[in-house]
């Protein structure tokens, strides 16, 4: 048993400082990926970067210097905790109740999802969760109903995986509990490698780049078969037409598990990706950026012409900053990615909406650059999923001593802050435009005086007005802008990001509730409200909820909230670095 008091960071901590020699391998009593022969062997494989160099130079501290609370202050934090554990305590109850080892639960009907691979994707996702929560008998049980996994080709209930979400739901799951039990449950380590051995094996194509579709039944035929009309016709290969996310969004779990291990195969498979991105980078449409359409199998990152922080590019950039402070800045390349795919989305991507308020605040939008690169315009549209920008950049700007992305951070996470304020819900929706600002500095909107004095302009302000366009009225139960608000409030100590995000949970936690747990939302502009007694919507009633709750509402969303209420050591931003589902790795 892990004594949930381990959580204050200070007991004996067995992780490694130096990756173990010779490497360590988990038990090998069943079937094993490391078993099935590769075909494209590497001959050399990349090593981390010694640590020594790190221990002459040491990172900058990235989170705020913190003193007590007063009395008052406290106990109101600590009462707003105790709420969102409440929230996720239920939701896990109906999950253990009527999902166990399913990967997700239904929260209209009660009933279950495969969604990922089929091995409980809530399960694994939430590990840490519970440990964080101090739900020590919870995260026993969930260990126990998982150990048997071996993942075999026909313990997969789906065909073909997808290895972006099997990496960052159920590898970095493995990995973060293993850390938060100061190492001490090598039961978790030993899942995680068998698990990281799976992943790797989708790595054995001609490039070494992985097929991030992968069927798992025709890798094993592959390797199977006797004959090379046999392999040729089972043979899997990287996709031509990807996306940069599902290429590049690997280095944290891949990085922690060589750490850990010793094995250097996993280092070494995501180092071969970050040497195309920095040796591609400035040969883009847009240089800096990454296109969002790439050809993987080459790689050829270069002539895709959509570039965005959002959907389907978003984790590729989020991983470049995090991924310097997991190898505590012993390598300059991670470092130099940052640098200029930041400066590119200051320059094409970030602008200033145009608010009834004039606030001064930012949303990152999305560039179109011609097929000869001769011209770029930027799509004034936003996405929830690109309010982790402001985190990113925040971070950034502590762990490269760049005050700018610190002040940038803050503008882009008071941007989601402004937009959730000023939804008829209280909750912004996934995709919209805006009207832009011809400058981060200058905005001829109107004056604020007249529109935001008068006493009764509350519900005035919670309207549609600020969108061009609302093109996805929906919330998915989606963490990226608590996630933000999590980040400025450890990197500021702004104790207001305290009082946003407890008007956000409390919007989002009343009109998602259902019998079992929580839902997503169809419509959280009020133009489609159903009629429900005691709604604030415009119409009387409340958006419509959807019969889905992905496995991040408890890993990402909930524990966001929990850990912005949360005494700021645990899990300090300079001690941990969470991958993109809000897993946290030991640095």
């Amino acid at each position: 048993m892990i004594d949930p008091s381990g959580l204050s960071f200070r007991p004996p901590i067995r992780c490694p400082i130096t990756p173990p020699s010779p490497p360590y391998s988990p038990p090998r009593d069943g079937f094993s990926w490391r078993d099935v022969p590769t075909r494209y062997p590497v001959d050399h494989l990349a090593q981390l970067p010694h640590r020594q160099r790190a221990a002459a130079a040491p990172l900058p501290r990235v989170q705020h210097d913190f003193t007590p609370l007063p009395r008052k202050a406290e106990a109101i934090r600590r009462e707003r905790q105790a709420a969102v554990k409440r929230s996720f305590q239920r939701a896990w109850k109906s999950y253990e109740t009527h999902a166990w080892k399913k990967d997700e639960l239904a929260p209209l009907s009660g009933t279950s999802k495969t969604t990922f691979g089929g091995w409980g994707a809530t399960l694994v996702d939430n590990l840490d969760t519970l440990l964080i929560m101090g739900l020590q008998p919870e995260f026993e049980r969930a260990v126990a109903a998982i150990m048997d996994t071996d993942f075999r080709p026909e313990s997969a209930s789906q065909s073909t995986l997808n290895l972006f979400e099997i990496t960052i739901r159920y590898l970095g799951g493995f990995l973060s509990a293993y850390d938060l039990t100061a190492c001490r449950d090598t039961r978790l380590l030993d899942i995680a490698v068998r698990l990281g051995d799976m992943i790797y094996a989708s790595f054995d194509t001609p490039s070494r780049m992985p097929i991030t579709r992968w069927n798992p039944h025709a890798a094993i035929s592959a390797a199977e078969s006797t004959t090379p009309a046999d392999k040729d016709h089972h043979q899997q290969f990287a996709a031509e037409n990807g996306i940069i996310a599902e290429l590049a969004s690997s280095s944290l779990e891949f990085t922690r598990l060589s750490q850990l291990t010793g094995d250097m195969r996993y280092y070494d498979a995501i180092s071969r990706i970050t040497d195309a991105l920095d040796a591609q980078q400035s040969q883009t449409l847009i240089p800096g950026l990454w296109p969002v359409g790439i050809d993987v199998a080459t790689p050829d990152l270069t002539t895709g012409t959509t570039f965005s922080f959002g959907a389907m590019a978003d984790s590729a950039f989020e991983y470049l900053g995090k991924t310097h402070q997991l190898l505590a800045g012993t390598t300059t390349q991670y470092k130099r990615l940052y640098e200029r795919a930041t400066a590119a989305g200051i320059d094409h991507l970030l602008f200033r909406p145009r608010t009834p308020d004039n606030a001064d605040i930012l949303i990152p939008g999305t560039a179109r650059a011609s097929p000869k690169g001769d011209t770029i315009t930027r799509d004034n549209s936003g996405e929830h999923l690109t309010c982790f920008v402001g985190g990113m950049y925040a971070l950034g700007g502590k762990l490269f001593a760049n005050d700018t992305h610190v002040e940038l951070g803050r503008k882009l996470t008071d941007g989601c802050v402004w937009l959730y304020r000023h939804s008829p819900t209280g909750i912004m929706p996934e995709s919209f435009a805006l009207q832009a600002c011809p400058s981060f500095d200058e905005c001829d909107f109107p004056s604020s005086s007249s529109s935001s004095s008068s006493s009764s302009n509350q519900k005035d302000k919670k309207n549609n007005n600020h969108f061009t366009s609302v093109r996805d009225k929906r919330y998915a139960l989606r963490p990226e802008a608590i996630e933000s608000v999590f980040y400025l409030y450890r990197i500021t100590g702004d104790e207001s990001y305290r009082d946003d995000a407890w008007e956000m949970f409390t919007a989002i936690d009343e009109l998602t509730r259902t019998p079992y747990a929580n839902a997503a939302l169809l419509d959280v502009t009020g133009t489609s409200f159903s009629s429900t007694e005691g709604s604030d919507g415009e119409d009387g009633g409340k958006p419509a909820q959807q019969d889905s709750m992905e496995s991040f509402w408890m890993a990402e969303t909930l524990k966001y909230f929990y850990l912005v209420f949360s005494e700021p050591d645990v899990l300090s931003l300079d001690e941990f670095v969470f991958n993109t589902e809000a897993h946290p790795f030991r640095l």
